[in-house]
């Protein structure tokens, strides 16, 4: 029964002389399709595939091999590139192996199915009808959203293209939300009609979309006037018992006989317990097995397949290449295991797979059939109610019935396992996953009894049910006047407060912890330096001197922003120094163009990268696209690294793309990035305080006992600084020079977006060489420009100070820093920076000098 033409005889013969309906086109189609009927308002026939693994035994490797070679010919169609940046969408529950199949012909792409089995947790992100279905709801329920939103080509798959109705269903729900320009259909059999094949291509036209076809073959179906009665008519008279005998003879009749299952248990008997939900929602945790009466029938063996521990089951919420790697190497020893249980007399042998769990029972079977010498077949159980007749020239020649085993969403009703009874096999393997392993399986009536009842040996193998980590809710943005000093709408902080956590320590002290490898910067904070009378003077004269050149700077990085990177960016400032710049940037926008931007403030820390679950925040409420992130100045380039790499790692890990890691900034004298508003060194006077100038909030902190996995960085709000902060008289000050400004901003934006802007990188080269010169050998210790050096004398323990000869103002707060802290200021007649700060390397309390022996002034 695993072949189209049984003794010369095509297994759809039988519905053909009945009704008159035909299969014209590709000669292979006899050879890939049989035909059966089915009680249905909308199609009596169906037509069964020999080669797809549902309802017809069949080698799991001729089941795997047909999908696999059509994923080879999609990615012969869309190209290496192409298909590295394609999803794999296939259709539940038939197609949910087929489309698995394509998926790892492809190689490249991950791959998805939809599903009629909600999980608690996981967002729907998408879902379509089924046109002809008696099950007709579709949900896709990816781990990963953004594994649907990318732009690269969708691969869908379904077992045939009959009308095209449930692809124009699917690509119209997804394209509304995740368009895209190229689709391709998949399927084993495309029996459109000339006109359904125009709607598609019409619909194509629509949407702007490309879309292609592959399939194994093609043609159309026949069908007469008055077939959808015929063919009910026809249903009804069988199911009735009008046509013959309801047992199956084990030899072929003379005339047509129906196949009935046997008598169903009874609909008013109090029904079997419901197992209890899992409550944990772990990854890969079985159930443990029933312990009910109906649990150690002794015609079942169980076996332990070892499922490897967080790999999906199959692609419910997504199956990436790396899983399909990982399910490679394991499937040797798990079918092994399954060969271990069989008997070795056994010559004939069925794995049967559950419903929507089709693809991990194929690659078992497959697996199977290399090692055991018994012969293999596959195929799976089903929702689908199709009329069983024992006849040559049926598809369907017998019908197991039993309860749903799975407490399915639309409660419990009868489930059919198709060409088993009668078959003659010796053994029988039942792969479910453990979401379906409960009291109906077991039950006197339920799909293991039924199968014991026709084969000798009966074998059970459970695959735990992966359900995706459910993510801890991040919290919203901490908003001012709750946490910092600024306005709730300037900035939303995406950190958490750790103002009631005493994380203060001498600077001493931490330099030596930093620099010694026993502790790491981001794990303690400075004690806030506090600004004598003087060096406050200072702040303000430098700021009402710098005012007109930040508004400058300020409206020039903005514009190269919104003529650049987009429209309608989502500022993320790089907490803290970026902050007061992202603000200042949001409120140009508002001025110039009466735009009100989203504005956030993450951390990034140096050697451990950028807050992961900030960026999965901003991903969940935001186009990664859209985002740009805002920094004030750049020194040597340090961070500009750490954030590619950061993100690149992000990438891998979560598979979230489209962050662009390039920093916007006021100034860049290093020459590290292409969006920026000066590239002089000039004294950008929110660099001149701590928290005080950055809405009394602190560094960010990194610490593992008091951020978790699922945590924001963390930081402080400094309320008891408030009678000393700046913060909004600094944005205030600067603001008030937008109109004064706003020509030259339109004249300096013109000329950097016409300019070369490819950075050079030569702070960075310079770094290395004082680093040398000076015999620091360590370019973490070294810190260009006038934002850096003022932060090593506010923060760290400083060495000397580098100044460019003939510096004026700009330098005049560090100059009076470095007086208050003893430390040397060195001019330099040959400095690329206004300024450089060095930190004391080798630096050990009561040690002043470069080797870290002289005595202390």
């Amino acid at each position: 029964m695993n072949k189209a033409v049984n003794d010369g005889v095509w297994s759809g013969s039988w519905v053909a002389e009945r009704l008159g309906v035909e299969l014209l086109g590709d000669p292979e189609l006899t050879g890939l399709l049989g035909l059966a009927l089915r009680r249905n308002p909308k199609r009596a026939h169906l037509l069964v595939s020999n080669v797809l693994g549902k309802h017809v035994p069949q080698s799991p490797t001729v089941v795997y091999g047909h999908g696999f070679t059509l994923g080879r010919r999609v990615r012969e169609l869309l190209g290496t590139e192409q298909s590295r940046r394609a999803v794999v969408l296939g259709y539940a529950e038939t197609a949910t192996g087929l489309g698995h199949a394509v998926a790892d012909g492809i190689a490249l792409a991950p791959y998805l199915h939809s599903t009629r089995r909600p999980v608690p947790g996981v967002a729907t992100a998408g879902g379509f009808e089924e046109s002809h279905s008696h099950a007709t709801s579709h949900l896709l329920l990816p781990e990963n959203p953004e594994l649907l939103s990318g732009d690269g080509p969708l691969v869908l798959v379904d077992d045939e293209f009959s009308t095209g109705n449930t692809v124009l269903n699917t690509i119209r729900d997804l394209h509304e939300r995740y368009p895209r320009d190229r689709y391709v259909v998949v399927a084993l059999v495309d029996m459109r009609s000339a006109a359904d094949a125009g709607r598609l291509d019409a619909f194509a036209a629509e949407i702007g979309a490309r879309v292609d076809l592959v399939a194994a073959a093609s043609g159309t179906v026949s069908l007469p006037a008055g077939v959808l009665e015929k063919g009910q008519e026809l249903v009804a008279r069988y199911e009735a018992g009008e046509a013959g005998s309801a047992g199956r003879s084990s030899a072929a009749p003379s005339g047509p006989v129906a196949q009935f299952p046997a008598p169903l248990k009874n609909k008013d008997a109090a029904p079997e317990p419901t197992p209890t939900p899992n409550p944990s929602g772990a990854r890969g945790t079985a159930r443990p097995a029933p312990t009910g009466p109906h649990s150690k029938d002794s015609r079942i063996t169980p076996v332990e397949l070892r499922w490897p521990a967080h790999l999906p089951d199959g692609g419910r919420h997504g199956f990436t290449p790396s899983h399909r790697i990982r399910l490679e190497t394991a499937l040797p020893a798990m079918a092994a295991r399954l060969a271990d249980a069989l008997p070795e007399d056994a010559h004939r042998i069925h794995v049967l797979g559950f419903e929507e769990l089709m693809y991990a029972p194929l690659r078992l079977a497959r697996e199977l059939e290399q090692i055991v010498a018994a012969g293999v077949t596959y195929s799976t159980t089903t929702r689908s109610p199709v009329l069983a007749v024992d006849d040559p020239g049926y598809a369907i020649r017998s019908r197991l019935t039993f309860p749903a085993h799975d407490t399915p969403a639309d409660g419990p009703g009868d489930r059919y396992a198709y060409n088993i009874a009668g078959a003659g096999f010796d053994a029988v393997v039942a792969v479910v996953d453990d979401t379906a392993d409960t009291p109906e399986l077991h039950a006197p009536d339920g799909l293991l009894a039924r199968l014991a009842e026709h084969a000798p040996h009966v074998v059970l193998a459970v695959i735990p049910s992966y359900v995706p980590e459910r993510p801890a809710m991040l919290p919203d943005p901490l908003r001012g006047p709750a946490f910092s000093s600024y306005a709730p709408e300037e900035v939303g902080w995406l950190l958490q407060d750790l103002s009631d956590v005493t994380l203060e320590a001498p600077t001493e002290e931490r330099e030596e912890a930093i620099q010694s490898g026993g502790a790491h910067y981001a794990e303690s904070l400075p004690v806030e330096y506090q600004p004598s009378e003087q060096y406050q003077r200072l702040f303000h004269t430098a700021l009402d001197e710098a005012a007109d050149r930040l508004a400058l700077a300020v409206g020039a990085v903005t514009e190269l922003v919104l003529a650049e990177r987009s429209p309608h960016p989502v500022l993320v400032s790089l907490a803290r120094a970026g902050t007061p710049v992202g603000v200042l940037m949001r409120r140009w926008a508002q001025h110039r163009h009466g735009l009100d931007l989203p504005h956030y403030a993450v951390s990034i820390v140096r050697g451990r990268g950028i807050d992961a679950n900030a960026l999965r925040w901003l991903a969940a409420h935001h186009d990664p696209a859209d985002v740009v992130f805002v920094d004030g100045w750049t020194g040597k380039g340090a961070i500009t690294r750490e954030l590619t790499e950061a993100i690149r790692e992000f990438e891998e890990s979560d598979g979230i793309t489209g962050f662009d890691p390039e920093i916007a900034v006021l100034a860049d004298p290093g020459s590290c990035v292409r969006t920026y508003g000066t590239r002089e060194d000039f004294l950008i006077p929110s660099a001149c305080l701590n928290s005080t100038v950055s809405g009394l909030i602190s560094r960010t902190v990194l610490r593992s006992d008091l951020v978790g996995p699922h945590d924001f960085h963390g930081a402080k709000f400094y309320r008891e600084l408030a009678g000393a902060d700046v913060s909004v008289d600094f944005l205030d000050a600067v603001a008030a020079r937008f109109p004064e400004v706003a020509d030259a901003v339109a004249t300096l934006a013109k000329e950097l977006l016409a300019a070369d802007r490819t950075p050079t990188w030569e702070g960075w080269a310079a770094v290395e060489r004082i680093s040398e010169e000076y015999g620091i050998h360590d370019v973490n210790l070294v810190k260009p420009g006038v934002g850096e050096t003022t932060r090593v004398l506010l923060r760290r323990v400083p060495w000397k100070i580098l100044a460019r000869a003939g510096a004026g103002a700009d330098l005049d707060h560090v100059r009076l820093l470095a007086e208050q802290r003893g430390v040397p200021v060195e001019e330099v007649a040959e400095l690329p920076y206004t300024c450089v700060g060095l930190i004391h390397p080798k630096y050990t309390r009561g040690a002043t000098g470069a080797d870290g022996r002289a005595v202390a002034v």
